[in-house]
């Protein structure tokens, strides 16, 4: 049971043994403001891990839940970005590369507006924020109420919208563009070898790679990805942080799909709040249509990224032809077309993902890929967040039995892989490191969430709201968006 506004985790819970196992990896990860995802490899905290662990937290301490969203977004810059790094100042810079030293956020940062008190990176990760301040605040309604936390999260997801689906349209087609392969989170997939093809690698001794002191190198990106990420990062810095002039903009569906969920939470916040909640919702399903129109392949039967600074065979705006598990999860969309959604069903069971087959957990990459490799990061191994949004887009989309035996798949090779950062898609074999955040997040949201769970977003249900508290907060969040006082909120 959740205590209401309690800090403490309560191991009480289904299935004790996986549950108390669960809760101390997060307990353990715990620093007194934020989780790292492991104490070890990433001794920071990390933007959508934060994101994925406060939908573990809310179950265990809805409090640390909110704490976890406030101390992530109050590194908030400016400009609206979230960035994927915040530092901690009490950990040795030699401990992870790229260090603060490396981002020189507060210089480098300055004129979009980086916070000069917090080190962060300038670069954001997947939106899946405002998804979970929703999830946060229908844990403990009372609590977040009385904390104000929703007309305190509203102002700074409105904003990190805004700056995705302004300042990261870069194909001009209303989706958003990721600048770095470590924005959209798959650092090392194969649908990022050609962009990055065209990057020249920074020279080897130019930096020391941290990873491979906790990470065993045949599971970790190859020396040569790691420079091209490096010349990146460096000139997206060099740059001042400003958007549109690098070598590297691609569309991705998993970032955009995410962006979309997070949009239709954010219309529920809104109308938690007094507002309509109506131009989100409909602004999620004009960005549904764009991703179908922009990103969709109905010939493969999945998405594919778009490479918005190809200019080879096929032109510019050329679609990436590399199936990841980014091209699946679409699903999770609640206004996706009824007959797209069942092709993605059918991909995800198939030979190249092999989901309710021959794989435990769908993997990261194409089974039939020349590049997949069951070990190497993103380049094959099954991971737990991916797979935690297909299993709640299955059951969104009425799949309710190939649901229940991934939620049955997620939870056994949790426990079996000691909470593993990511897996081996047919053995179950951990890899990466272990007592994994969000590994143990997930698990837990899995644990408390009965089979038949409502699915994770929804435009239909919002209860109107009349008490005049909210209205009053209704009020504010209509002048923040539009900039009117009084009036009309139609």
């Amino acid at each position: 049971m959740v205590r209401t506004g309690s800090p403490v985790y309560d191991p009480a819970g289904p299935s004790g043994s996986l549950h108390l196992r669960a809760s101390r990896v997060l307990n353990g990860n715990w620093t007194g403001t934020s989780t790292v995802p492991s104490r070890g490899l990433y001794p920071h905290q990390w933007s959508w891990d934060s994101a994925f662990i406060a939908i573990g937290l809310r179950h265990l301490s809805p409090l640390r839940a909110q704490t976890e969203l406030e101390t992530l977004l109050g590194a908030q810059w400016a400009d609206g970005r979230v960035p994927h790094i915040v530092f901690n100042p009490s950990v040795p810079l030699d401990a992870y590369f790229p260090s603060p030293d490396f981002w020189r956020s507060s210089t480098a940062g300055r004129a979009a507006g980086a916070p000069r008190t917090v080190q962060t990176s300038g670069i954001v990760q997947p939106p899946v924020h405002a998804l979970a301040v929703w999830l946060v605040h229908r844990a403990d309604p009372g609590l977040s109420r009385a904390r104000s936390f929703l007309s305190r999260m509203y102002p700074r997801l409105a904003a990190w919208h805004r700056y995705l689906l302004h300042r990261r349209d870069l194909g001009g087609g209303g989706l958003a563009s990721v600048v770095h392969p470590w924005e959209q989170g798959m650092d090392n997939s194969p649908c990022w070898d050609a962009p990055l093809g065209r990057v020249t690698p920074a020279p080897a001794r130019s930096f020391r790679r941290a990873d491979l002191d906790h990470g065993a190198p045949e599971d970790r990106p190859t020396d040569l990805d790691y420079g091209r990420y490096v010349r990146l990062a460096t000139d997206y810095r060099d740059r001042g942080y400003a958007d549109g002039g690098g070598e590297f903009a691609v569309e991705d569906p998993a970032f955009n799909a995410l962006l979309i969920a997070s949009e239709h939470a954010l219309a529920r916040i809104a109308q938690e709040l007094g507002a309509t909640g109506t131009a989100r919702h409909a602004r999620a399903e004009r960005l549904t249509a764009a991703l179908v129109e922009r990103l969709w392949d109905p010939a493969e039967g999945m998405f594919f990224c778009r490479d918005e600074r190809s200019d080879g065979n096929g032109g510019r705006g050329a679609l990436i032809p590399e199936r990841s598990v980014a091209g699946l999860l679409p699903l999770i969309l609640p206004a996706l077309p009824r007959d797209i959604a069942a092709t993605l069903v059918r991909t995800a069971g198939g030979p190249r993902f092999g989901l309710g087959g021959v794989t435990r957990l769908a993997p990261s990459y194409d089974l039939t890929g020349e590049a997949f490799d069951p070990h190497r990061y993103w380049r094959g191994p099954a991971w737990f967040n991916t797979n935690w949004l297909l299993e709640r887009g299955l059951r969104l989309h009425g799949e309710h039995g190939r649901a229940d035996a991934l939620r049955a798949a997620l939870l056994d090779t949790a426990g079996e892989s000691g909470f593993a950062e990511y897996v081996d898609p047919f053995t179950g074999e951990a890899c990466g490191a272990l007592g994994f955040s969000w590994t143990a997040a997930l698990t837990l949201d899995l644990l408390h969430e009965p089979s038949g769970a409502a699915p994770i977003v929804s435009p239909e249900g919002c209860e109107a709201l009349t008490d005049t508290a909210h209205s009053a907060a209704g009020q504010r969040v209509f002048e923040f968006e539009t900039g009117a006082k009084g009036g009309d909120r139609g």
